[in-house]
């Protein structure tokens, strides 16, 4: 007889078959540096994770602090580099600090855990990236999940608790590209005296003025009550993740989030591309304008061919898919037309309705939009494309 702990993960069969039943199966695929696909698939909101300038920008850090931080932020991770982005970037969103740190998912992570200790209460929007969905299991506060972009969810769930408590919210939300209702969020907040904590992942570089986010855009940038959190991944082209927020927020996570004190720091080519981005951002603010446009540009033309397309208040466009299985199908058959799209399925989606998710990258020119369409629309299985368009 075989020993037992050869079946130590026997479950993990079970788990494929009901993977595969359902459609579910995914797979990584290595893409060549030199595609050949149009791309609306990545986060590069801006286009620019191969510009000149924010390519130099990570080689030259490279070539002056070496290939790696060497350590934790709180021992010899932290370069002048590291510091000269956060003060550039708490400055151009309107902040009083930041604090960077190695991905988008463990600056989430380090500001809900840090902000929500035990005897708090956390309202969390229902539709919240799983970085912040993550968060939320592991603080110790309590967490009770309200209604998508319900202000008023958030305010009887709020007058139930007599305590420090924080409200967790996207500003963008990536599946459908909707926004928050931030202002009457944090109208709310202030009502109990609650933290505003948002995640500007997909706001940062397309939204406010010159790209300064969501926040910005509803008059919360410096507010003493509000936090965010940003991406250099997306609109930056770039690698790592910061937390915006009053002077002693940042502090205070400096000293309590975990994935900040036992994290290395972050890459310096990451820090120096991340601060080239933002540098040219600033010279630059129409690209931000131009990312919108392009949103607009894809939702109206797909939705005058007949496809179930959500309004975008971003960059993110979604179209939605008959089945998971469908929607892979979708995706496969743009690819081979030479067009690569997102494909959002269970449990990505929280209301369990598969996608194509559309990347509207401010680098995109009038005629690959008319070619992504034509290509969308053409190859849309059946269901997709509404009866009489």
């Amino acid at each position: 007889m075989a020993p037992t702990s050869t079946r130590a993960f026997g479950w993990l069969d079970d788990a494929r078959r009901s993977r595969e039943a359902a459609g579910l199966v995914r797979t990584l695929r290595p893409r060549p540096a030199d595609s050949p696909l149009l791309d609306l698939a990545s986060n590069d909101y801006l286009g620019l994770s191969r510009h000149p300038e924010v390519v130099a920008g990570a080689a030259g850090a490279a070539r002056t602090w070496g290939g790696g931080a060497t350590g934790s932020r709180l021992v010899t991770g932290t370069t002048e580099l590291h510091a000269r982005l956060e003060r550039e970037l708490a400055e151009f969103c309107g902040f009083e600090a930041a604090l960077v740190l190695s991905s988008g998912y463990a600056a989430n992570l380090a500001a809900v855990t840090a902000l929500a200790p035990h005897g708090s209460l956390i309202v969390s929007d229902a539709a919240n990236h799983a970085s912040l969905i993550d968060g939320c299991r592991l603080a110790r506060g309590a967490t009770r999940v309200v209604p998508h972009a319900d202000p008023d969810a958030v305010r009887k769930t709020l007058a139930t608790h007599d305590g420090p408590a924080v409200v967790v919210s996207d500003t963008v939300f990536s599946v459908d590209g909707d926004r928050a209702p931030l202002e009457q969020l944090a109208a709310v907040c202030r009502e109990s005296a609650a933290g505003l904590l948002v995640d500007d992942a997909h706001g940062l570089g397309v939204l406010g003025s010159g790209g300064r986010g969501a926040a910005d855009a509803a008059g919360l940038s410096g507010a003493p009550d509000t936090v965010v959190t940003v991406t250099l991944s997306k609109s930056f082209g770039s690698q790592g993740g910061a937390v915006l927020g009053p002077a002693p927020v940042i502090e205070h996570l400096v000293n309590a989030a975990r994935t900040f004190i036992f994290d290395t720091g972050l890459a310096p080519a990451a820090a120096g591309a991340a601060l080239a981005a933002l540098r040219l951002l600033r010279r630059e603010p129409e690209r931000a304008g131009r990312a919108r446009e392009v949103a607009a540009l894809l939702h109206r033309r797909l939705s005058a061919a007949g496809l179930s397309v959500a309004r975008p208040d971003a960059a993110v466009v979604s179209v939605r898919a008959p089945s998971p299985d469908e929607a892979v199908r979708w995706a496969a058959d743009c690819r081979a037309a030479g067009l690569s799209v997102g494909c959002f399925r269970p449990p990505s989606v929280p209301d369990g309705i598969s996608r194509l998710r559309l990347t509207a990258r401010a680098d995109l020119t009038d005629p690959q939009i008319g070619e992504a369409v034509e290509v969308i629309s053409r190859l849309a299985p059946n269901g997709a494309v509404s009866a009489g368009s």
